[in-house]
């Protein structure tokens, strides 16, 4: 008996470890950079509200919890109004006579067009790096916080407000920008030439109240975001229409209300062909999103409930979390004939096998955005397990009664039809499909509903936007399946720009920009001024042909142009650190060039004044006489013998002058310093300087104290101040 329990689950698990083949490759925690962006999600609508896809035959009815497409368009009529849920606490409205376009979807960036009506952007949270454009008629506005706004378009003005914290970006068809920020409104009217006017943003209306209500409706915390990853939209769905209960296997799953005693999931609704996504359910439920998008489904003491697993970092969405069934050859006898396509809800932990995608992804095991553990063939495998998708043919719903639907392939993504339940003895002689359904969408699959929606006005769809990129064209993947996109009327391509700065663009530009327009028009704007600097207007004091002048040194001053200086006299070079420049054509001859910079903490005598021009340090003082003062930063005299010469300080009590200033070291004490010549010393004029090490400083002692001790030497850091003999004078 213990026999043949164990050999079963023996020979599944060897089948599962050593299977190879052309489509096995290792289990990894989070493959998800091919599964792509998250779609925007149909949350809300209220009276009139049409959709459609590019290749549809026509408008449709709306259907709440369908996935939009690149090249998806919305229309509310008349008393109609529409939410789109971009994100958790992110959502797009549009109001009565609206258009609403999805133009772009990519990973970090979404495009939107409003061509006609007025919408609303409530933004209470968005991603990092989230970026979104508004495309409209005369004008495409670039957000990238959160915040409120609102965009009305008319026949000839687009308004648009920021509030709440928003900030956006206005693009007009000129492409020179202008920045709108919180509590602000631009006016734009025109098209070709674009007039702009930032200004307050008006009061609320009702329209912007009944945006504040819905938001207002949606609690901060749900209690349902304890248990879903917090990037999953339609969490607050969950708390209105089912409760959360724990199971010892799966942890804490959700239980929809109000559903039939033989339901199960992905009963009730229909698959949507989708340019990207492909075959896509869309369910019936004001709750269908993220159970039929995120987690999986478990079945326990006869009721279904929705596991999300444990919550990871990084949600991933999927078109639907099924297995699919019924590939040709099957001979399984079912009332709805042959050939048929069938599913059931994947259970924990199982993986999908993906039907969309590009090559290296469909028909390979997927668990991306899953957290818990994995399953296959109802066995749990490890990180390191290498799965052949072909050994893949056990899964754990389909022992439920009622859990596989079936439809004739004739059917399947064209209309809502009664689904047919198949028996669990049945179901598992059926044949998963790896990969590609093999079904060949139609026109009515583009649309979740039968009938014939409201087409917007002729002059809303026939208008260009203006737009920063292009949109995405699907139309190369809809006619790969065999669709023509071009069936209906296809709305005008956007007019790219390119977003530049004008000269009123921003305060740089304004900034910048000569007083009174007086800047001939080939002319380009000059460089910014130096730090400190202050920009001489433009054509006063300086001849026409004189081009700017290099920018002053850190801390100098710009001489008057034309003011003491000889037409032909170039600008002298920018004065050292500390220095001033010294006024041409006074006290210098003209074939004078620039003396040599100060030394270290010197500061530049002016020239030509007081002090001949061969004349270099002044001579010592005479014995006991005290030295001019002068300032603790000027050059140090020579002595006879061409040691420096300190002046002396007086007397302190005891009798023991203070003790010298430290001398500031720039090199390192183990290497010598060069000999550098005074300024305005000639090279040979005098005898070398001696070298300086650096001593320890060490207390002041009297001059006799000093001398008595054997072996006394003066510290070369203190150079001597007595006059010749090169000792210090007792007094």
């Amino acid at each position: 008996m213990f026999q043949r329990r164990v050999l079963p689950i023996a020979l599944t698990l060897l089948v599962v470890l050593v299977g190879q083949g052309a489509n096995s490759r290792p289990v990894r925690a989070y493959d998800d950079t091919r599964a792509g962006p998250t779609p925007p999600r149909l949350g809300f609508l209220d009276g009139d509200v049409s959709f459609w896809r590019p290749g549809a035959e026509d408008w449709a009815p709306a259907q709440v919890n369908t996935a939009l497409a690149a090249g998806d368009s919305l229309y509310a009529g008349d008393g109609g109004n529409l939410e789109l849920e971009i994100g958790p606490r992110a959502f797009v409205r549009a109001g009565a006579n609206t258009e609403l376009g999805l133009e772009s979807l990519a990973p970090g960036y979404t495009q939107f067009k409003v061509t006609g009506g007025h919408a609303a952007f409530d933004l209470k949270r968005l991603s990092r790096g989230q970026t979104l454009e508004i495309d409209t008629p005369t004008a495409a506005f670039t957000v990238d916080r959160a915040g409120y706004y609102r965009v009305d378009v008319d026949e000839n003005s687009t308004a648009f407000s920021a509030r709440h914290g928003g900030a956006a970006t206005v693009v007009p068809a000129s492409g020179e920008t202008t920045d709108v920020g919180e509590d602000q409104q631009v006016i734009l009217e025109g098209t070709e030439s674009v007039q702009v006017n930032v200004n307050a943003a008006p009061g609320v209306d009702e329209w912007d109240r009944w945006n504040y209500d819905r938001t207002a409706q949606l609690g901060e915390v749900p209690r349902s975001a304890q248990y879903v990853p917090p990037d999953v939209a339609g969490v607050d769905d969950l708390d209105r229409y089912g409760d959360w209960r724990e199971a010892p296997r799966y942890g804490h799953v959700w239980v929809p209300r109000d559903v039939p005693s033989d339901w199960a999931p992905y009963s009730t609704g229909r698959w949507v062909y989708d340019p990207y996504y492909e075959w896509t359910w869309v369910d019936e439920a004001p709750w269908g999103w993220c159970p039929y998008h995120y987690g999986r489904w478990v079945h326990g003491d006869g009721f279904w409930g929705w596991a999300p697993g444990p919550i990871v970092v990084a949600p991933v969405y999927a078109p639907a979390l099924v297995a699919f069934f019924g590939a040709p050859g099957v001979g399984v006898s079912v009332s709805v004939g042959l050939p048929f396509v069938s599913w059931v809800a994947l259970g924990f932990g199982e993986p999908v096998i993906p039907w969309w995608g590009g090559v290296g992804f469909v028909g390979r095991p997927f668990w991306g955005g899953w957290g818990g553990r994995r399953v296959v063939n109802n066995v749990v495998v490890n990180n390191t397990t290498i799965i052949n998708v072909r050994n893949i043919n056990k899964f754990q719903n389909v022992n439920v009664r009622n859990a596989v639907v079936a439809v004739s392939r004739e059917q399947f993504g064209r209309s809502r039809v009664e689904h047919v339940r198949l028996d669990p003895e049945r179901a598992q002689r059926l044949q998963p499909v790896r990969g590609q359904l093999g079904v060949t969408p139609v026109a009515a699959s583009l649309v979740p509903r039968e009938g014939r929606g409201h087409r917007p006005p002729e002059r809303l769809r026939a208008r260009p936007v203006v737009a920063t990129r292009p949109s995405q064209d699907t139309a190369e993947r809809l006619r790969a399946k065999g669709l023509n996109p071009a069936a209906q009327t296809a709305a005008p391509q956007p007019r790219i720009v390119k977003p530049h700065r004008g000269p009123q663009g921003g305060p740089e530009e304004r900034r910048q920009r000569p007083a009174g327009g007086g800047a001939p028009p080939e002319r380009v704007a000059p460089p910014p001024p130096a730090h400190g600097e202050r920009r001489r207007p433009e054509g006063v004091g300086a001849p026409p042909e004189r081009v700017a002048p290099p920018p002053p040194a850190h801390g100098g001053r710009r001489r008057p142009e034309g003011v003491g200086a000889p037409p032909e006299s170039v600008a002298p070079p920018p004065p050292s650190h500390g220095g001033r420049r010294r006024p041409e054509g006074v006290g210098a001859p003209p074939e004078r060039v620039a003396p040599p910079p100060p030394s270290h903490g010197e500061r530049r005598r002016p020239e030509g004044a007081g002090a001949p021009i061969e004349r270099v340090a002044p001579p010592p003082p005479a014995q006991g006489e005290q030295p001019r003062p002068g300032r603790p930063d000027r050059a140090v005299p020579l002595s006879p013998r061409g040691e420096r010469h300190r002046p002396s300080y007086p007397a302190v009590e005891g009798g023991a002058p203070p003790p010298a200033p430290p001398v500031v070291q720039h090199e390192r004490p183990s290497r010598e310093r060069d000999v550098q010549p005074l300024r305005g010393e000639q090279p040979g004029r005098h005898a070398p300087m001696p070298e300086r090490v650096q001593q320890p400083r060490e207390a002041p002692r009297p001059p006799a104290e000093r001398e008595s001790q054997p072996g006394h030497k003066r510290p070369s850091k203190v150079p001597p101040t007595g006059p010749g003999d090169g000792q210090r004078s007792p007094d």
